[in-house]
């Protein structure tokens, strides 16, 4: 029986429930003719429903009989010319890009692909074979659910720690848990999960990709998956592949209590957005949603060679985001997100190709000004992976207020230091101060910076200090993946050793990365797994390794439980002390008359660290006081929280160094409240005065404080 069909309206887009029907709106510029398809629980197409309809390009419907779990697709008509940029096909059933929910997967048996694979002229001859059978299909939902009390914790950007994981990887080995909710939204917010994190310290989850993605044919055909999501088939649907409620709007409700319990926890979630491309790829690739629907619209083609797409991001396609519709299309996916998925923030993936109008970046960009003016996201946490692939994609300390970045110049600078190379103290001081000299030109704070050593995109922190090369053979493509990783440094032997000095070596190194971490001004971003001892076997690049290869083993070994309570009492430190998280950055002057800087370097005679001093490549132990009256931070009632004077000690040599306490006050006593000399939690207690001696274990990080006030 044919359904009722009503005008509708034009907005919102997507399928929209109002408790008596469903309204249906689609963009598309240069279609001809779009047919809405219904199909049955069991796929089978059971009606096609013809857009008569058009307002402003946008084609729309209501259909008072449609209900929620409705299942549907898209064929939309018009001329198939890849020369000029046009690829519809209505042989191909689409993704709605509005799609709140898609059900089913893609199979690379079904003719998915707009072009006769096998002809000779390419993507140039058009395939009209059905694919209906082996294209996902688009839920209707029913919006509606219980948020109670819900509310943002809205913690401050100076206060935050941001713990980067994979909802699956997270928790698919966990032996708590059921089968049936490892591995998903349920399982990252069951009890065990949720005491682990709160018992870690973090304050935000930044999740890597959750938005419905696809892997590539290629990748199938090698037995492999993509696990990591960076290839996006659209904006606005949680992937069901992390759901324990099945994929019939099931994953959406799972996806909003995940948000409701972190939140009731006290834990912001931040979303890994991929909106720089999408996963159609290049000109060879898969007709699934934008292509189909209106390429010239949603993608950069070419100028004056219409069938290729530019590529700032290396997966073959770079999304149009100039364009008003894209651009609005990215809006609402974001204020979706906010609003009705009640998220805390996003990071952007390559954020840079966001920001081209022409083919240069440009921090004025329509992308920008519209975030900035825009009431709800310019409220949300904002950062930007600050590149991308295309010329001039390196965008480090450019991005403007409101925006934070991963700073990728820390990543190097603490590598670097900590690997022993000479000549890098000077950067150094900015790294671990915030980076002014990134962003404070442009009027931003030392937390525009989120640091970090190690990310999913790289050397787990284990491997870091375990391996000198990348060994990704288990991707399939000759160990050419990856980056060549020049940062790396291990202790002689690669991989696995029964060797205990050898082993200890790597442990003092990763308490030194973590302690520089959490010890500097800033974000800091640890990356999931890092306090466990994660390997990746020496993998950069397990992007396609949805195995133990990337999901956490949570039956740790002593030294791994011994770094897991070390990064907690890092933590900690950082929590209880105000000066480890400024929201202004150092001025090297007096502090309320007391005739101490708020900030002094020093040398390990110590003295004041002098111009020739930072550029001399014999001073490699370094001392950084801190000024526990400088005006870290403010209470509720506006006043200065006072904090203990700190004095951090960094040794990358490996020879052992007498460290000078500094003659600040005649009385000052200073005691040693962290070391990474030694894997005990609470060091043994150790006391310097000033104008005494204190021996820095070789390549080792110490703290010390004073309670003494000025």
């Amino acid at each position: 029986m044919a359904s009722r069909v009503l005008p509708g309206k034009p907005y919102p887009l997507g399928a929209t429930w109002d408790g008596e029907g469903v309204n249906f709106a689609l963009y598309s510029e240069a279609a001809t003719e779009v047919e809405l398809c219904l199909f049955d629980d069991s796929g089978r197409q059971r009606e096609s429903v013809p857009f008569t309809e058009i307002t402003g390009h946008v084609w729309h419907a209501y259909l008072p009989d449609v209900r929620p779990g409705q299942l549907y697709g898209y064929r939309v008509h018009g001329p198939y010319q890849p020369a000029g940029g046009h690829r519809f096909n209505p042989a191909k059933l689409l993704i709605d890009p509005y799609a709140k929910a898609i059900a089913g997967k893609v199979n690379w048996q079904a003719p998915v692909f707009g072009y006769k694979r096998r002809s000779r002229d390419g993507d140039l001859s058009r395939d009209d074979s059905d694919d209906a059978w082996g294209v996902p299909k688009c839920v209707v939902i029913d919006p509606s659910f219980d948020w109670q009390d819900d509310a943002p914790p809205a913690i401050p950007w100076h206060r935050t720690v941001i713990y980067e994981t994979h909802v699956k990887g997270f928790t698919i080995r966990h032996p708590e848990l059921e089968a049936k909710v490892r591995g998903t939204y349920a399982g990252l917010v069951s009890p065990p999960m949720l005491n682990y994190l709160r018992s870690l310290g973090i304050t935000a989850v930044e999740l890597m990709p959750v938005h419905d993605f696809l892997g590539t044919k290629s990748l199938v055909d090698r037995g492999l998956s993509n696990y990591w999501g960076y290839n996006t088939t659209n904006f606005f649907s949680p992937s069901a592949k992390y759901s324990s409620s099945g994929d019939r709007g099931g994953q959406v409700k799972e996806f909003k209590t995940m948000v409701k319990m972190l939140h009731s926890a006290g834990i912001e979630v931040i979303l890994d957005v991929v909106y720089n491309h999408t996963s159609e790829g290049d000109e060879l690739g898969p007709t699934l949603s934008f292509r189909g629907i209106d390429n010239l619209t949603y993608y950069r083609l070419e100028p004056g060679r219409e069938r290729y797409y530019v590529d700032y991001t290396g997966t073959g396609n770079s999304l149009n985001v100039p364009h008003p519709q894209v651009l609005k299309l990215v809006m609402d996916s974001l204020r979706y997100w906010v609003l009705e998925m009640h998220i805390d923030g996003f990071r952007f993936d390559l954020a840079a190709t966001l920001a081209r109008e022409m083919n240069d970046v440009d921090r004025l960009s329509a992308f920008f000004a519209t975030i900035h003016h825009d009431p709800v996201i310019s409220g949300v946490k904002l950062i930007a992976e600050p590149w991308d692939l295309g010329e001039g994609g390196y965008q480090a300390g450019n991005f403007p207020v409101l925006w934070t970045e991963w700073n990728g110049k820390y990543r190097d600078a603490v590598r670097r230091f900590w690997k022993a190379d000479e000549g890098l103290l000077a950067e150094l001081g900015y790294r671990l101060t915030g980076s002014s000299d990134l962003y404070q030109r442009t009027g931003r704070s030392p937390y525009a910076s989120i640091n970090f050593v190690t990310a999913h995109d790289g050397f787990t922190l284990h491997d870091l200090v375990s391996y000198n090369r990348k060994h990704n053979k288990a991707n399939g493509e000759g160990n050419r993946d990856g980056t060549n990783d020049n940062f790396s440094w291990n202790c002689g032997v690669e991989g696995p050793t029964d060797d205990l000095n050898i082993i200890e070596l790597r442990e003092r190194q990763k308490r030194n990365f973590l302690a520089t971490l959490f010890l500097s001004q800033g974000v800091p971003m640890l990356c999931g797994g890092d306090e466990l001892g994660r390997t990746q076997g020496g993998n950069n690049n397990a992007y396609c390794q949805d195995n133990a290869i990337s999901w956490y083993d949570w039956n740790p070994d002593d030294k791994k439980r011994a770094l897991l309570e070390y990064t907690k009492r890092l933590i900690q430190i950082r929590r209880d002390h105000p000066i480890l998280r400024r929201s202004k950055f150092f001025q090297g002057r007096p502090v309320l008359g007391s005739g101490i800087k708020d900030i002094m370097w020093l040398r390990p005679d110590g003295q004041e660290m002098t111009n020739e001093d930072w550029k001399s490549s014999r001073v490699r132990c370094v001392g950084m006081f801190l000024a526990g009256m400088a005006p870290a931070e403010v209470n509720e009632k506006g006043k200065p929280l006072a904090d203990d004077d700190l004095l951090l000690l960094l040794n990358p040599d490996n020879k052992e160094v007498d460290f000078t306490g500094p003659i600040l006050e005649q009385a000052a006593r200073w005691e040693v409240i962290l070391d990474t000399g030694t894997s005990e939690v609470t060091p043994p207690k150790r006391v310097l005065r000033g104008g005494e001696k204190l021996k820095v274990s070789g390549q080792s990080t110490l703290l010390l404080k004073s309670s003494l006030q000025h």
